[in-house]
């Protein structure tokens, strides 16, 4: 696997605004940080989508060859309502609202999401972090960042100073934003606040009574500000330096703003060489929201259980619907967009399942599959495009067709090289997952309950309880199980 890091791949840095050919820091090894949710809630669509992208782009690393170390964190303490250092705790609330301790409201949803990536066929994280396991490492870093001077601490909260930050380095660099515009566009402090600008924001907060989530500090009993806890676990595991951060483009700014300014202030230089951000999703062309109802969940997706789609759609589905949209781009889900993405992912399975038994001739023809292939890297190494490689699979898929309807020919040397480079892309690459051969697997098992029932119908009549009989017969023609009973024996359809 090795051979392939010779492959040029070039990424779009969200900090630069350019696509940058990818140099790691060590060679062979890549260090990957991905913001991971804050779990008071059953994971969204557009989380699912995020994280569907990163696992892609773990894939692909890995594919080249390269050593990844993915750590991705669950927040279970600090983030407050609306992004914001006022308020109430996320989970803390939803604790109090379900009357449940904090840590059960953890529980719960850090299971659901690791429930809903499995099923989307997500490779776990190399490392997955909490920020309550790293509450010492947090502390240390607001330690340093005072130290150096660009912290202070009001009445047992600690917050960052920007406005001093900015004067030897630059606060919104990756946003795009300026610290004028910032200061010009917020209101005046209301006199209730401990900081000393808007801008400032909390490294740690001071637990009021009421706050269920504390732990002591150096200067209060309290809890860490939400951007903290990033820059900790990724220092942590990662080094003060690292190749690629992510996460969703609603991070953006303040998270990944504030998390740069931390790990300057705390380290002396910039913390990570390559930013990416996954774009939104919307949901018939509108953004997804559960107070308008425009809003539906991964598993609602999977049962049919909702107003929005007309049919349930397998997960493996879904996932390739979301990689038919580069991560870049805003995607709209739709339910004639997933009846198109279901066509097109069958089709390519389809492919898949005739490649084993195409005819072999002593040569190829009508296809280059040389240039077919670096076609497909030089797709992925276009800063992760899924859309173009999947163009490309189709143009396999065409081909593949065409030597089953004898107009093209493939040497069996051919027709080994493009089995190998199709599961790669289609499986190991794109994470997609082969239903049909899971529904051959539930249509075996079906047929064995069905003759099953069929035996205890046949015993039911020896002993002439024709009512027993007749209802085995009844129930299953009202699930379009059809018997019929013939002098070989009771054979079945299903309608």
């Amino acid at each position: 696997m090795q051979r392939y890091l010779n492959q040029k791949l070039k990424i779009y840095n969200s900090l630069t605004g350019n696509k940058e050919t990818f140099e790691p820091i060590n060679n062979g090894h890549v260090g990957m940080y991905v913001c991971g949710p804050t779990v008071y809630n059953y994971v969204h669509l557009g989380n699912c989508r995020t994280f569907i992208s990163f696992d892609l782009i773990f894939r692909y690393l890995k594919h080249l060859g390269y050593k990844v170390r993915y750590v991705r964190n669950i927040t279970d303490a600090g983030h407050l309502e609306n992004d914001a250092d006022e308020g109430e705790d996320r989970i803390a609330k939803k604790a109090r609202l379900e009357q449940i301790e904090p840590m059960e409201v953890v529980q719960r949803y850090t299971v659901d999401f690791h429930n809903t990536l499995n099923r989307f066929n997500n490779l776990p994280p190399s490392i997955e972090p909490t920020a309550t396991g790293h509450i010492i490492e947090q502390i240390n870093i607001i330690k340093e960042i005072l130290d150096k001077g660009f912290a202070y601490e009001v009445n047992g909260s600690v917050y960052f100073d920007v406005i001093k930050f900015n004067q030897t380095s630059r606060y919104g660099k990756l946003s795009g934003r300026n610290i004028e515009d910032l200061i010009h566009n917020t209101r005046e402090l209301d006199g209730q606040s401990d900081k000393k600008s808007p801008q400032d924001f909390a490294l740690w907060k001071k637990a009021e009574p009421q706050h269920i989530m504390r732990w002591p500090s150096p200067w209060s009993d309290g809890f860490p500000g939400w951007h903290l806890e990033c820059t900790a676990m990724s220092t942590k595991y990662l080094g003060e330096r690292f190749d690629i951060h992510g996460g969703g483009m609603d991070l953006k700014f303040p998270h990944h703003e504030c998390e740069i300014a931390q790990a300057e202030a705390s380290n002396g230089h910039t913390p990570v060489n390559y930013w990416m951000h996954a774009n939104m999703l919307t949901l018939n062309g509108k953004k997804m929201s559960k107070s308008t109802g425009n809003n539906i969940l991964p598993n609602e997706i999977f049962t049919g259980d909702n107003n929005i789609l007309s049919k349930p759609f397998a997960p493996a589905v879904v996932r390739f619907f979301i990689l038919q949209a580069h991560y870049r781009s805003v995607l709209d889900f739709s339910n004639d967009a997933l009846l198109a993405s279901e066509k097109g992912f069958y089709r390519l399975m389809e492919a898949v399942h005739l490649l084993e038994e195409l005819p072999v001739s002593s040569e190829t023809s009508g296809f280059d599959l040389t240039q077919w292939q670096q076609k497909c890297y030089d797709a992925m190494n276009d800063d992760f495009n899924s859309p173009v490689l999947i163009a490309n699979l189709f143009e396999a898929v065409k081909f593949i067709n065409q030597v089953k309807e004898q107009k093209a020919e493939i040497s069996a040397e051919d027709r080994e090289s493009l089995k190998t480079t199709m599961h790669s892309f289609v499986f190991d690459v794109l994470g997609l997952i082969d239903v049909t051969a899971s529904q051959e697997n539930s249509t075996d098992k079906l047929s064995g309950v069905v003759e099953l029932l069929i035996k205890l119908r046949a015993e039911a009549r020896a002993n002439k309880d024709f009512a027993t009989s007749d209802k085995i017969r009844d129930e299953l023609a009202a699930m379009g199980i059809q018997l019929k009973d013939g002098k070989e024996g009771t054979t079945f359809s299903v309608s």
